[in-house]
Protein backbone atom coordinates (compact mmCIF):
# COMPACT_ATOMS: atom_id res chain seq x y z
CA UNK A 1 0.00 0.00 0.00
CA UNK A 2 2.83 2.40 0.84
CA UNK A 3 4.60 1.77 -2.47
CA UNK A 4 1.29 2.39 -4.25
CA UNK A 5 0.98 5.74 -2.48
CA UNK A 6 4.54 6.66 -3.52
CA UNK A 7 3.79 5.75 -7.15
CA UNK A 8 0.57 7.76 -7.06
CA UNK A 9 2.44 10.80 -5.75
CA UNK A 10 5.09 10.48 -8.48
CA UNK A 11 2.47 10.09 -11.24
CA UNK A 12 0.49 13.08 -9.99
CA UNK A 13 3.65 15.24 -9.90
CA UNK A 14 4.65 14.18 -13.40
CA UNK A 15 1.19 14.88 -14.82
CA UNK A 16 1.05 18.30 -13.22
CA UNK A 17 4.55 19.24 -14.35
CA UNK A 18 3.73 18.23 -17.92
CA UNK A 19 0.60 20.37 -18.00
CA UNK A 20 2.31 23.44 -16.52
CA UNK A 21 5.43 23.05 -18.68
CA UNK A 22 3.25 23.27 -21.82
CA UNK A 23 2.04 26.69 -20.68
CA UNK A 24 5.51 28.31 -20.82
CA UNK A 25 9.11 27.14 -21.25
CA UNK A 26 10.70 26.41 -17.85
CA UNK A 27 13.83 28.14 -16.56
CA UNK A 28 16.47 25.45 -15.93
CA UNK A 29 19.46 25.43 -13.57
CA UNK A 30 21.89 22.49 -13.49
CA UNK A 31 24.28 21.47 -10.69
CA UNK A 32 26.58 18.59 -9.88
CA UNK A 33 28.86 17.32 -7.13
CA UNK A 34 31.68 14.77 -7.43
CA UNK A 35 33.19 13.27 -4.28
CA UNK A 36 36.08 10.79 -4.05
CA UNK A 37 36.80 9.18 -0.68
CA UNK A 38 39.03 6.55 0.87
CA UNK A 39 37.92 5.17 4.24
CA UNK A 40 39.99 2.80 6.36
CA UNK A 41 38.76 1.00 9.50
CA UNK A 42 40.78 -0.92 12.10
CA UNK A 43 38.17 -2.50 14.40
CA UNK A 44 39.52 -5.05 16.88
CA UNK A 45 36.23 -6.97 16.67
CA UNK A 46 37.41 -8.13 13.21
CA UNK A 47 40.51 -10.07 12.24
CA UNK A 48 40.91 -7.97 9.09
CA UNK A 49 41.10 -4.24 8.54
CA UNK A 50 38.49 -2.68 6.29
CA UNK A 51 39.18 -0.29 3.42
CA UNK A 52 36.87 1.24 0.85
CA UNK A 53 37.52 3.68 -2.00
CA UNK A 54 34.45 5.27 -3.56
CA UNK A 55 33.53 7.86 -6.17
CA UNK A 56 30.12 9.51 -5.93
CA UNK A 57 28.48 11.68 -8.62
CA UNK A 58 25.32 13.59 -7.75
CA UNK A 59 23.71 15.69 -10.48
CA UNK A 60 20.37 17.37 -10.89
CA UNK A 61 18.40 20.31 -12.17
CA UNK A 62 15.80 22.79 -10.96
CA UNK A 63 13.06 23.92 -13.32
CA UNK A 64 11.22 27.13 -12.43
CA UNK A 65 7.66 27.08 -13.73
CA UNK A 66 4.91 29.74 -13.81
CA UNK A 67 2.72 30.66 -10.81
CA UNK A 68 5.41 29.94 -8.21
CA UNK A 69 5.85 26.27 -9.10
CA UNK A 70 9.13 24.45 -9.56
CA UNK A 71 10.55 20.97 -10.03
CA UNK A 72 13.71 19.33 -8.72
CA UNK A 73 15.13 16.12 -10.20
CA UNK A 74 18.39 14.73 -8.82
CA UNK A 75 20.19 11.42 -9.23
CA UNK A 76 23.31 9.96 -7.68
CA UNK A 77 25.59 7.06 -8.44
CA UNK A 78 28.44 5.47 -6.47
CA UNK A 79 31.36 3.39 -7.77
CA UNK A 80 33.23 1.37 -5.15
CA UNK A 81 36.37 -0.73 -4.84
CA UNK A 82 34.77 -2.89 -2.14
CA UNK A 83 36.89 -6.05 -1.91
CA UNK A 84 37.99 -5.19 1.65
CA UNK A 85 34.84 -3.79 3.27
CA UNK A 86 31.34 -4.82 4.24
CA UNK A 87 29.21 -2.27 2.40
CA UNK A 88 26.02 -4.10 3.55
CA UNK A 89 25.46 -4.94 -0.14
CA UNK A 90 28.46 -7.13 -1.06
CA UNK A 91 28.22 -9.92 1.51
CA UNK A 92 31.75 -9.47 2.93
CA UNK A 93 30.77 -9.81 6.58
CA UNK A 94 34.34 -10.73 7.59
CA UNK A 95 35.27 -7.04 7.22
CA UNK A 96 34.11 -4.00 9.23
CA UNK A 97 31.04 -2.22 7.89
CA UNK A 98 31.53 0.87 5.70
CA UNK A 99 28.06 1.86 4.53
CA UNK A 100 28.89 3.31 1.10
CA UNK A 101 27.68 0.61 -1.32
CA UNK A 102 27.93 0.80 -5.08
CA UNK A 103 24.70 1.71 -6.85
CA UNK A 104 22.59 4.39 -8.51
CA UNK A 105 19.21 5.86 -7.65
CA UNK A 106 16.94 8.88 -7.81
CA UNK A 107 17.87 11.01 -4.82
CA UNK A 108 15.26 13.75 -5.15
CA UNK A 109 12.23 14.19 -7.39
CA UNK A 110 9.68 16.71 -6.20
CA UNK A 111 7.20 19.39 -7.15
CA UNK A 112 7.40 22.62 -5.14
CA UNK A 113 5.22 25.70 -4.87
CA UNK A 114 6.40 28.91 -3.18
CA UNK A 115 4.25 31.86 -2.17
CA UNK A 116 4.89 34.93 -0.04
CA UNK A 117 4.44 33.22 3.34
CA UNK A 118 3.98 29.60 2.42
CA UNK A 119 5.74 26.84 0.51
CA UNK A 120 4.76 23.24 -0.20
CA UNK A 121 6.87 20.33 -1.46
CA UNK A 122 5.55 16.99 -2.69
CA UNK A 123 7.72 14.03 -3.66
CA UNK A 124 11.12 12.56 -2.80
CA UNK A 125 13.09 15.21 -0.93
CA UNK A 126 15.90 16.01 1.47
CA UNK A 127 14.70 17.11 4.95
CA UNK A 128 17.02 18.59 7.59
CA UNK A 129 15.52 19.94 10.82
CA UNK A 130 17.55 22.09 13.24
CA UNK A 131 20.94 20.44 13.89
CA UNK A 132 19.72 17.13 12.36
CA UNK A 133 19.74 15.38 15.74
CA UNK A 134 16.31 13.93 15.07
CA UNK A 135 15.71 14.36 11.33
CA UNK A 136 18.48 14.64 8.72
CA UNK A 137 19.83 13.60 5.33
CA UNK A 138 23.06 11.94 6.58
CA UNK A 139 25.07 13.97 4.08
CA UNK A 140 28.34 12.39 5.21
CA UNK A 141 27.56 9.08 3.54
CA UNK A 142 27.95 8.85 -0.23
CA UNK A 143 24.30 7.88 -0.67
CA UNK A 144 22.30 10.24 1.50
CA UNK A 145 18.93 9.63 3.15
CA UNK A 146 15.87 11.15 1.52
CA UNK A 147 12.13 10.82 2.08
CA UNK A 148 9.00 10.37 0.01
CA UNK A 149 7.04 13.10 1.73
CA UNK A 150 4.65 16.03 1.67
CA UNK A 151 5.97 19.14 3.42
CA UNK A 152 4.44 22.55 4.19
CA UNK A 153 6.48 25.55 5.37
CA UNK A 154 4.73 28.62 6.81
CA UNK A 155 6.07 32.05 7.79
CA UNK A 156 3.15 33.73 9.61
CA UNK A 157 5.53 36.53 10.65
CA UNK A 158 9.15 37.38 9.89
CA UNK A 159 10.36 35.90 13.19
CA UNK A 160 8.22 32.74 13.09
CA UNK A 161 8.59 29.60 11.00
CA UNK A 162 6.38 26.50 11.02
CA UNK A 163 7.29 23.27 9.22
CA UNK A 164 5.08 20.22 8.94
CA UNK A 165 5.93 17.07 7.01
CA UNK A 166 4.29 13.72 6.49
CA UNK A 167 6.77 10.96 5.64
CA UNK A 168 5.64 7.99 3.56
CA UNK A 169 9.00 6.28 3.03
CA UNK A 170 12.65 6.66 4.07
CA UNK A 171 15.31 5.81 1.46
CA UNK A 172 18.27 4.86 3.61
CA UNK A 173 22.00 5.38 3.10
CA UNK A 174 22.63 1.67 2.44
CA UNK A 175 20.98 1.94 -0.97
CA UNK A 176 18.75 -0.36 -2.99
CA UNK A 177 21.30 -3.20 -3.11
CA UNK A 178 21.62 -3.85 0.63
CA UNK A 179 21.29 -7.55 1.49
CA UNK A 180 18.82 -6.73 4.30
CA UNK A 181 15.64 -5.15 2.85
CA UNK A 182 15.19 -3.12 6.05
CA UNK A 183 18.49 -1.37 5.34
CA UNK A 184 17.28 -0.26 1.89
CA UNK A 185 14.17 1.67 2.85
CA UNK A 186 11.43 1.84 5.46
CA UNK A 187 7.68 2.27 5.01
CA UNK A 188 6.52 5.05 7.33
CA UNK A 189 3.48 6.94 8.53
CA UNK A 190 5.41 9.71 10.28
CA UNK A 191 4.31 13.24 11.18
CA UNK A 192 6.87 15.98 11.87
CA UNK A 193 5.98 19.38 13.37
CA UNK A 194 8.70 21.98 14.00
CA UNK A 195 7.89 25.54 15.17
CA UNK A 196 10.72 28.10 15.45
CA UNK A 197 10.75 31.65 16.82
CA UNK A 198 13.74 33.98 16.44
CA UNK A 199 14.15 37.01 18.68
CA UNK A 200 17.39 38.95 18.44
CA UNK A 201 20.26 36.57 19.15
CA UNK A 202 17.90 33.89 20.50
CA UNK A 203 16.13 31.08 18.69
CA UNK A 204 13.40 28.97 20.28
CA UNK A 205 12.18 25.72 18.74
CA UNK A 206 9.37 23.40 19.79
CA UNK A 207 8.85 20.08 18.05
CA UNK A 208 6.73 16.95 17.94
CA UNK A 209 7.95 13.99 15.88
CA UNK A 210 5.38 11.17 15.69
CA UNK A 211 7.33 8.40 14.01
CA UNK A 212 5.52 5.23 12.97
CA UNK A 213 7.63 2.60 11.24
CA UNK A 214 5.32 0.24 9.35
CA UNK A 215 8.11 -2.28 8.75
CA UNK A 216 9.48 -2.47 12.32
CA UNK A 217 6.81 -1.65 14.89
CA UNK A 218 9.32 -1.50 17.76
CA UNK A 219 11.10 1.39 16.01
CA UNK A 220 8.01 3.61 16.34
CA UNK A 221 8.14 6.47 18.86
CA UNK A 222 6.74 9.90 19.72
CA UNK A 223 9.25 12.61 20.64
CA UNK A 224 8.30 16.00 22.09
CA UNK A 225 10.92 18.63 22.84
CA UNK A 226 12.12 22.21 23.05
CA UNK A 227 15.42 23.70 21.92
CA UNK A 228 16.93 27.11 22.70
CA UNK A 229 20.15 28.61 21.46
CA UNK A 230 21.71 32.05 21.56
CA UNK A 231 25.08 33.54 20.74
CA UNK A 232 27.08 36.32 19.22
CA UNK A 233 30.48 36.21 17.50
CA UNK A 234 32.11 39.32 16.03
CA UNK A 235 35.70 39.80 14.86
CA UNK A 236 36.81 36.41 16.18
CA UNK A 237 35.36 36.86 19.69
CA UNK A 238 32.05 35.81 21.18
CA UNK A 239 29.98 33.18 22.91
CA UNK A 240 27.17 30.70 22.35
CA UNK A 241 24.87 28.45 24.33
CA UNK A 242 22.49 25.65 23.31
CA UNK A 243 20.03 23.92 25.65
CA UNK A 244 17.60 21.21 24.58
CA UNK A 245 15.24 18.83 26.38
CA UNK A 246 12.87 16.17 25.04
CA UNK A 247 10.91 13.10 26.01
CA UNK A 248 10.40 10.02 23.86
CA UNK A 249 7.56 7.55 24.35
CA UNK A 250 6.20 4.48 22.60
CA UNK A 251 3.87 5.27 19.70
CA UNK A 252 1.71 3.66 17.05
CA UNK A 253 1.97 -0.10 16.90
CA UNK A 254 5.00 -0.34 19.20
CA UNK A 255 4.26 -3.13 21.71
CA UNK A 256 6.80 -1.80 24.23
CA UNK A 257 5.91 0.64 27.02
CA UNK A 258 8.65 3.22 27.66
CA UNK A 259 9.42 6.86 28.37
CA UNK A 260 12.98 8.17 28.03
CA UNK A 261 14.43 11.63 28.53
CA UNK A 262 16.87 13.56 26.38
CA UNK A 263 18.85 16.67 27.18
CA UNK A 264 21.74 18.65 25.78
CA UNK A 265 23.75 21.52 27.24
CA UNK A 266 26.49 23.00 25.03
CA UNK A 267 28.26 26.29 25.85
CA UNK A 268 30.92 27.74 23.55
CA UNK A 269 33.43 30.58 23.60
CA UNK A 270 35.26 32.05 20.62
CA UNK A 271 38.56 33.85 21.20
CA UNK A 272 41.22 34.86 18.69
CA UNK A 273 39.29 33.06 15.97
CA UNK A 274 39.26 29.71 17.79
CA UNK A 275 35.89 28.31 18.88
CA UNK A 276 36.01 26.30 22.11
CA UNK A 277 32.99 24.22 23.07
CA UNK A 278 31.96 21.70 25.69
CA UNK A 279 28.82 19.65 26.02
CA UNK A 280 26.80 17.08 27.88
CA UNK A 281 24.30 15.02 25.90
CA UNK A 282 22.01 12.52 27.60
CA UNK A 283 20.00 9.79 25.84
CA UNK A 284 17.93 7.92 28.40
CA UNK A 285 17.86 4.15 28.81
CA UNK A 286 16.74 1.67 31.47
CA UNK A 287 18.91 -1.36 30.68
CA UNK A 288 16.27 -2.96 28.46
CA UNK A 289 15.36 -0.14 26.07
CA UNK A 290 16.79 3.26 25.17
CA UNK A 291 15.90 6.46 23.34
CA UNK A 292 16.65 6.18 19.60
CA UNK A 293 17.02 8.67 16.74
CA UNK A 294 16.63 6.47 13.62
CA UNK A 295 16.04 9.33 11.15
CA UNK A 296 18.94 11.51 12.32
CA UNK A 297 22.26 12.38 10.71
CA UNK A 298 23.90 9.99 13.16
CA UNK A 299 27.53 10.38 12.08
CA UNK A 300 27.51 13.99 13.34
CA UNK A 301 26.82 12.94 16.95
CA UNK A 302 28.56 10.91 19.66
CA UNK A 303 31.83 10.50 17.80
CA UNK A 304 32.90 9.82 14.24
CA UNK A 305 33.80 6.20 15.03
CA UNK A 306 30.01 5.56 14.85
CA UNK A 307 29.88 3.31 17.90
CA UNK A 308 26.59 4.78 19.11
CA UNK A 309 24.46 5.11 15.98
CA UNK A 310 22.11 2.78 17.87
CA UNK A 311 21.81 3.82 21.51
CA UNK A 312 22.70 0.90 23.83
CA UNK A 313 19.87 -0.38 26.09
CA UNK A 314 21.55 1.30 29.05
CA UNK A 315 21.29 4.73 27.42
CA UNK A 316 24.18 7.09 26.74
CA UNK A 317 25.84 10.05 28.41
CA UNK A 318 28.33 11.82 26.14
CA UNK A 319 30.49 14.44 27.83
CA UNK A 320 32.66 16.16 25.24
CA UNK A 321 34.97 19.11 24.61
CA UNK A 322 36.49 20.44 21.44
CA UNK A 323 37.96 23.31 19.50
CA UNK A 324 38.14 24.43 15.90
CA UNK A 325 39.19 27.32 13.75
CA UNK A 326 40.76 28.58 10.54
CA UNK A 327 44.40 28.79 9.49
CA UNK A 328 46.16 30.61 6.65
CA UNK A 329 45.72 29.33 3.07
CA UNK A 330 42.10 28.38 3.68
CA UNK A 331 42.77 25.57 6.15
CA UNK A 332 40.08 24.64 8.70
CA UNK A 333 40.72 22.35 11.68
CA UNK A 334 38.69 20.71 14.44
CA UNK A 335 39.48 18.43 17.40
CA UNK A 336 36.97 16.82 19.80
CA UNK A 337 37.27 14.52 22.83
CA UNK A 338 34.39 12.34 24.08
CA UNK A 339 33.83 10.40 27.28
CA UNK A 340 30.95 7.90 27.11
CA UNK A 341 28.99 6.41 30.00
CA UNK A 342 25.71 4.54 30.37
CA UNK A 343 22.64 6.30 31.75
CA UNK A 344 22.01 3.18 33.83
CA UNK A 345 25.60 3.26 35.20
CA UNK A 346 28.93 2.00 33.87
CA UNK A 347 31.59 3.22 31.46
CA UNK A 348 31.57 2.71 27.69
CA UNK A 349 34.77 4.29 26.41
CA UNK A 350 36.61 7.40 25.17
CA UNK A 351 37.25 8.87 21.75
CA UNK A 352 39.39 11.46 19.98
CA UNK A 353 38.28 12.94 16.65
CA UNK A 354 40.21 15.36 14.43
CA UNK A 355 39.80 16.83 10.95
CA UNK A 356 41.62 19.16 8.57
CA UNK A 357 39.86 20.70 5.56
CA UNK A 358 41.85 22.42 2.81
CA UNK A 359 41.21 23.95 -0.62
CA UNK A 360 42.61 22.35 -3.77
CA UNK A 361 42.06 24.87 -6.51
CA UNK A 362 38.96 27.02 -6.88
CA UNK A 363 36.24 24.35 -6.96
CA UNK A 364 37.86 21.46 -5.11
CA UNK A 365 37.95 20.89 -1.35
CA UNK A 366 40.06 18.32 0.46
CA UNK A 367 39.48 16.68 3.82
CA UNK A 368 41.54 14.46 6.13
CA UNK A 369 39.76 13.06 9.15
CA UNK A 370 40.46 10.53 11.92
CA UNK A 371 38.57 8.89 14.80
CA UNK A 372 40.13 6.87 17.62
CA UNK A 373 37.74 5.02 19.97
CA UNK A 374 39.12 3.26 23.06
CA UNK A 375 36.73 0.83 24.73
CA UNK A 376 36.15 0.62 28.49
CA UNK A 377 33.84 -2.35 28.06
CA UNK A 378 31.50 -1.38 25.22
CA UNK A 379 32.37 -2.60 21.69
CA UNK A 380 36.07 -2.88 20.77
CA UNK A 381 38.88 -0.40 20.11
CA UNK A 382 38.39 1.18 16.68
CA UNK A 383 40.40 3.58 14.56
CA UNK A 384 39.13 5.20 11.36
CA UNK A 385 40.78 7.33 8.69
CA UNK A 386 39.21 9.27 5.82
CA UNK A 387 40.82 11.07 2.87
CA UNK A 388 38.46 12.96 0.59
CA UNK A 389 38.31 15.29 -2.41
CA UNK A 390 35.10 17.04 -3.44
CA UNK A 391 34.22 19.03 -6.56
CA UNK A 392 31.05 21.13 -6.76
CA UNK A 393 29.37 23.31 -9.34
Amino acid sequence: MTSQRSCAIAIACAAFVTSVAHAAPPELRWDWNLRARHEQVDDEAFAREGALTTLRLRAGFDARLPRGFGVRLEGEGVLADDDRANTTANGRAEYPAIADPEGAEINQAFLRWEGTRMAATLGRQRINLDNQRWIGAVGWRQNEQTFDAAQIELKPAKDWQVRYAWLDRAHRVNGDRARDPLLRERALDTHLLNVAHTRGIQRWVGYAYLHEDRDVARASSATYGVRWNAGRVTEGRGWGLTVEAAQQRDYGGNPDDFAHGYWLVEPSITHAGIAWRAGWEHLGGNGRHALQTPLATLHAFNGWADKFTTTPPGGLEDVYAGAGGKLPRGLEWAVTWHHYRADAGGRYGREWDASLAFPVGRQVKGLAKIADYRSDGFARDTRKLWLQLEWSR
